[in-house]
């Protein structure tokens, strides 16, 4: 089953017509992903590119994973990089605990499929699924927690440590370790998931990963390497200071020519402005820099630079000298960063959200004035994962999941209307009128007697209404009595499919269902998950 999102509330008018009417923004992305005819093409282009640093990547690679056992596919993959006929079908995500929201893991698994059916179509191609460790994002607050539905049907958020106020979230995600702190994260969510069959061996293998003195970036890369190694995953660390040594063109470029850079970036977004939205805000300098104490963005001031919110500056000679000397303390903005992923990797496609997807739309020139091959910007499949109990819920009632989409109370009402005879609203609603109508009367035939006992009817109308709306209160808390079960069973139907008025792969974390279904579940969700379709997926489970 499909839903249009155009069904789906929250949707924004750009991503929308990207998937269904791409004639109205084709000037600002360079590639209809649609259109297949020209798939051969544009790989045809990317392969024929500056292709210098491939040989290195691959070698680079190779001792990222050697703290790893890799699969034969994975380590097939990593050897491709290093011919000129491979092609990279990439995506990437901040490092959030126990891998975030299930939307991380159905770009995975995009990524895959889709470099699959790549695979099986282009004999003269080789296609390599590439996740980009985004652990340069310094949002604490952004991976901290994960949420799950507990024991009481309830969404419940579960943290390690608490939110930080914005300022002091300035440290590198990906070089961010976990002290005793995730001891408590792991009791609170024993706490709040059920007893089953899988809980404590799940448990126990997540806590593998996720333990004292190891970084964010290091969990997050063994977890997605245990869930996904098998099928050829390659997960790249772009804060690898080779990594960072192949980048140097790029941020000698941005800091040279920022201000053309910028000029472009402004008119582009403008034009955006003026029909959509610009999803990103443009800066002068598209980079950060790393000190001691944290990632700070870098801004022109008259003739230096300085790090924004810190008493610290450098000549634009300085500035390049670290560059060249220190490349690991620089990294890119969100405009910048599929700069350096294209420059590094040889993309055919980014597959992205519909954030992802929009924030492209500012990025085109930036392609142009680095001289790299823009890749075709893939959507990402979506999908609500519908269980059994839930679609029988569903079923009883014969309703869908728009409805919950459009609003869980609206979807109660409906029902219990359905199944009464006598409905509250209507009842109130007649006699209100019918009051109405007999103080109108009233009030003309007194105002005939008395103007000043005509208006004094106001004040005894409005205690009549008072009265009313209490006792319409109590009706509803007698219908409600008597539907409970009902109402319950819809709460917890709406909760699991659209938590806290959101899709349920931006809200819920893997967790919830490899603890009901076991990690099975997974491939399951790998089977039925389909890459071409461009509508959000229902999936039962």
């Amino acid at each position: 089953m499909f839903i249009n999102y155009c069904d789906i509330p929250g949707y924004q008018n750009l991503f929308l017509d990207y998937l269904y009417e791409f004639d109205n923004i084709k000037d600002f992305y360079k590639y209809d992903f649609r259109d297949r005819e020209q798939y051969k093409k544009i790989f045809k282009g990317i392969t024929e590119s500056d292709n210098t640093v491939r040989v290195r990547l691959k070698n680079i690679l190779s001792l990222q994973y050697a703290d790893l056992n890799l699969s034969n596919k994975t380590q097939k993959n990593i050897d491709l990089l290093a011919k000129d006929n491979t092609l990279t079908i990439v995506t990437g995500q901040q490092l959030g605990i126990l891998g975030g929201p299930l939307y991380t893991f159905y770009k995975i698994i995009t990524i895959i499929k889709l470099s699959n059916h790549l695979n099986s179509r282009y004999d003269e191609f080789n296609f390599v699924p590439v996740f980009w460790l985004e652990g340069d994002d310094h949002d604490f607050n952004e991976v901290r927690a994960i949420s799950v539905i507990n024991n009481d049907n309830l969404l419940k958020k579960i943290g390690y440590k608490e939110e930080v106020e914005p300022d002091d979230a300035k440290k590198s995600i990906g070089l961010t370790e976990f002290d005793e702190s995730i001891n408590e994260f792991f009791s609170q969510l024993d706490e709040n998931l059920r007893d089953t069959e899988f809980k404590q061996s799940l448990l126990d293998k997540l806590k593998t990963f996720y333990e004292p003195g190891k970084t964010f970036k290091t969990s997050f890369r063994q977890l997605i390497h245990s869930l996904f190694d098998d099928l050829g995953l390659v997960l790249l660390d772009p804060q690898d200071k080779e990594i960072k040594d192949l980048l140097k063109p790029v941020f000698r470029k941005e800091i040279n020519d920022f201000r053309d850079h910028t000029q472009q970036l402004v008119h582009i977004s403008a034009k955006l402005e003026e029909t959509y939205h610009a999803q990103v805000k443009v800066h002068p300098v598209n980079l950060f820099f790393s000190t001691d104490d944290g990632r700070y963005s870098i801004e022109p001031v008259d003739n230096e630079f300085r790090l924004k919110r810190k008493r610290k500056s450098f000549t634009k000679e300085e500035l390049l000298e670290l560059v060249e000397n220190e490349p690991e303390r620089f990294s890119p903005n969100v405009l910048l960063r599929p700069i350096c992923q294209d420059y590094i990797l040889p993309t055919a496609f980014y597959v992205g959200g519909p954030s992802e997807v929009s924030y492209f739309a500012q990025v085109l020139p930036l392609y142009d004035f680095f001289k790299i091959p823009a890749p075709i910007i893939y959507p990402r499949s979506s999908a609500t994962l519908l269980e059994a109990n839930i679609k029988k819920t569903l079923d009883k009632y014969d309703k869908s999941m728009i409805e919950i989409f459009l609003g869980v109370d609206e979807l109660k009402r409906k029902v219990i209307d359905s199944l009464t005879e006598n409905n509250v609203d209507d009842i109130f609603n007649e006699t209100q009128n019918e009051i109405d109508i007999a103080f109108d009367r009233l009030r003309e035939k007194l105002f005939a007697l008395d103007k000043t006992i005509a208006d004094t009817s106001k004040k005894y109308r409005g205690k009549i209404f008072n009265a009313l709306n209490e006792l319409k209160g109590k009706a509803e808390q007698a219908q409600n009595r008597k539907f409970e079960v009902t109402l319950r069973q819809l709460d917890r139907a709406s909760t699991i499919i659209f938590p806290a008025t959101n899709l349920q792969e931006r809200e819920i974390n893997f967790i919830y269902f490899a603890n009901k279904y076991g990690e099975g579940f997974l491939k399951k969700i790998f089977d039925e998950l389909e890459i071409d379709k461009f509508e959000h997926q229902v999936i039962e489970i």
